[in-house]
């Protein structure tokens, strides 16, 4: 069993690892601590970047001899492959590490195996560790591999009675500076942050990150099936990477040199084409480029689309003590006809923020796992 020291040490771990949230995608983020013979701490690190050293390789090398005959605390399973670096559990064994415990097993048959590779070698080994917490920080990633497509988070900023906008359409500023730049922090800790046409011409967003410091740009994707974007769009300047996602047959001339996807429509229960792209091959295509974790930020149809699709699986909303009784609501068509087929949610954090309060949920019911993608 682990002792209070081991606990302690993969706490650290787990915020270690939360430090790299939107910096690694295609890969995982993980923590690492290296505990001495004594049981003191030597080493630390996380994984900063995709194609860089792991969190168990930065954790060593601060450990240097040290390491030898001591304790390893890492929030996932070490890798047991050879990709752009080497195989993790093979540098814990020659580094001289006698124990290796670990919060989460890893789950793509690709890299895991670890741990047997480990035991193997002689080294004990004991997982599960704190996993809820090293799971939660995780969730992206973890998500990807086992749905086969990004984790998303559904974010909007509503009134009391559930308005997103005034009925002149008007919506700045409905939640309140601190919220606003709790946004940036989503935006941050996202590969992608995806928005529908109608909110690109109601709003002209920006989607940057502004406010904080050597982040990694998330993608900005713009679902705009009929390629309605104009050339001048904040969307396309070159503060961070831009996605244009239209339907198959839509007519781009008008954007030389914009990166697009073509997709093809949706479908309704009848098998016509609907009235946007489909939402599983627009996760599919950003899955294919890295993509690991959407900050999906609007509107209400393009939430609706998602929400139907089974593609939410987590709601932050800021909500503030206003009230304006008329206006577009949040949430758009979801396919949801009775009250029986209602999206139960579970509340997992309130907070207030200025006078707003924001909630975040998830699905009451998680969603079924698919084929496993590669680490």
């Amino acid at each position: 069993m682990a002792t209070a020291t081991e606990t302690d040490a993969m706490r650290r771990a787990v915020a270690l690892s939360a430090r790299a949230l939107g910096d690694t995608a295609p890969n995982p983020v993980v923590g690492c601590v290296i505990l001495d013979a004594e049981g003191a701490r030597v080493g630390e690190g996380w994984h900063q970047r995709a194609g860089g050293p792991h969190a168990e390789v930065h954790a060593l090398f601060a450990a240097g001899e040290r390491a030898r005959g001591g304790t390893a605390l890492v929030t996932l399973e070490p890798c047991n492959h050879t990709g752009r670096t080497g195989p993790c559990a093979q540098a814990l064994i020659e580094a001289g590490i006698v124990r290796v415990v670990y919060a989460v097993a890893d789950p793509n048959p690709s890299a895991s195996g670890g741990a047997a590779t480990l035991r193997a070698a002689g080294v004990e080994v004991e997982s599960g560790l704190l996993r809820d917490e090293a799971e939660a920080v995780n969730v992206a990633w973890l998500t990807s591999v086992r749905l086969g497509r990004p984790y998303v988070r559904w974010k909007y900023a509503a009134t009391l009675d559930g308005r997103i906008a005034a009925a002149d359409g008007s919506s700045r500023w409905i939640s309140s500076a601190e919220s606003r730049a709790d946004v940036h922090r989503l935006r941050a800790e996202s590969d992608a942050v995806v928005v529908g046409s109608g909110t690109l011409r109601a709003d002209d967003p920006h989607l940057a990150v502004r406010g904080i410091d050597g982040v990694t740009q998330p993608l900005r994707v713009v679902v705009d099936t009929r390629a309605r974007t104009t050339a001048d769009a904040r969307v396309l300047d070159d503060a961070a990477p831009t996605l244009i996602a239209v339907g198959e047959d839509a007519d781009t001339s008008h954007l030389p040199g914009v990166d697009t996807v073509r997709l093809p429509y949706a479908r309704t229960e009848d098998g016509t084409e609907g009235g946007g792209v489909d939402v599983a091959a627009l996760l599919a295509a950003l899955h294919t480029r890295g993509v690991r974790s959407v900050l999906l930020e609007g509107g209400p149809t393009l939430a609706g689309a998602f929400v139907a699709a089974g593609a939410v699986d987590a709601v932050t909303a800021y909500l503030a003590p206003a009230l304006l009784g008329a206006g577009p609501n949040a949430l758009g068509d979801a396919g949801i006809t009775t009250i029986a087929q209602t999206l139960r949610l579970d509340v997992t954090d309130v907070a207030r923020l200025g006078p707003d309060v924001r909630i975040t949920a998830v699905p009451a019911v998680p969603h079924s796992s698919h084929s496993p993608q590669e680490r």
